[in-house]
């Protein structure tokens, strides 16, 4: 017996939500205009965000939240890294309970986590022991990054092995959760790349045909379009069930598809994809750096490593 799994209607109906203001907000435009001011966080974007309920998604309704699940914010997290959208999402979005003014985007707030923090200087509140940070220079223009003296926190063999989240088990914790969003982001840079490398695939002509006519560029895709698929699948699962390995597997997966879908979209558009007018190459920077959150992929490969071993 095969069973399948769909988007509902309301989880359809918040994805398109969810782009269409990010498209109204934030288009080609807008992102353009934050590369040539990096550092620069738009506050008026940050409180539309925050207005349309982005970071009090899952944040209960008697809290002034919507009231939704890890599911809905999963999607409205990959439309976020497919638009290249700035700025502590992820940190905001756990803050939105805690932290007055974080749910409604009137607060900003960065978290420190390892050795990479994110938007030290434009947050209002940064979250853990900051002394001592050092500005870095970052590949993506749109995300400043510290280095502090803090170390990383490491997952014990305990924490890795647990169950899952079915009934009776415990629901995910933040560093899990911020890890999970984040994969969606990741999805969502892999779903863009492969929009962009099809669409130039389609228009770019070379020897009078398109260039998607050459065997070679349709591998390049179809490689794009399999890790996607792949990744989608992994990233939404775990959202389901929160368990820590399903995460840690979707974390791998949307790294892969992001960094190498870039990659390969780059390849596609050829000598021009390197150019600084091409989007090409901000996907690419931006992968790059969230594959670096959190420990990196080291980190989900422990984990994933100790529940075997378990």
């Amino acid at each position: 017996m095969s069973v399948r799994f769909q988007l509902t209607e309301d989880q359809r109906a918040l994805k398109t939500g969810v782009r269409e203001l990010l498209d109204r907000r934030f288009g080609r435009e807008a992102l353009r205009a934050a590369v040539e001011a990096p550092g620069r966080l738009d506050r008026e974007l940050w409180r539309s965000l925050g207005d349309a309920g982005f970071f009090a998604l899952r944040l209960p309704e008697g809290q002034g939240g919507v009231g939704l699940g890890l599911p809905e914010a999963v999607l409205a997290f990959e439309e976020a890294g497919r638009a290249l959208l700035p700025g502590p999402l992820v940190a905001t979005h756990l803050a939105a309970g805690s932290v007055p003014g974080a749910a409604t985007g009137e607060t900003v707030v960065a978290a420190v986590d390892g050795e990479l923090v994110e938007w030290l200087e434009a947050a209002d509140v940064v979250r853990g022991d900051s002394t001592g940070a050092v500005p870095l220079r970052s590949v993506d223009p749109l995300t400043p990054l510290h280095r502090i003296p803090a170390p990383t926190r490491r997952h014990t063999a305990a924490e890795t092995a647990g169950p899952g989240t079915g009934p009776g088990t415990p629901t995910p914790t933040p560093e899990s959760i911020s890890i999970l969003l984040t994969a969606a982001e990741q999805l969502g840079t892999a779903v863009r790349v492969q929009e962009l490398a099809v669409q130039h695939a389609r228009t770019r002509e070379q020897f009078g045909r398109p260039i998607g006519a050459f065997q070679a560029v349709q591998h390049l895709c179809a490689d794009v379009l399999a890790r996607t698929e792949t990744a989608r699948v992994a990233v939404y699962a775990a959202a389901v069930t929160g368990d820590p390995a399903d995460i840690a597997a979707a974390r791998l997966l949307a790294d892969e598809a992001a960094v190498r879908g870039a990659r390969d979209c780059l390849q596609v558009h050829g000598g021009m994809g390197f150019t600084w007018e091409a989007d090409v190459h901000l996907h690419l920077k931006r992968a790059w750096v969230r594959a670096g959150r959190g420990g990196g992929s080291t980190e989900s490969e422990e984990l994933l490593a100790a529940r075997l071993v378990a």
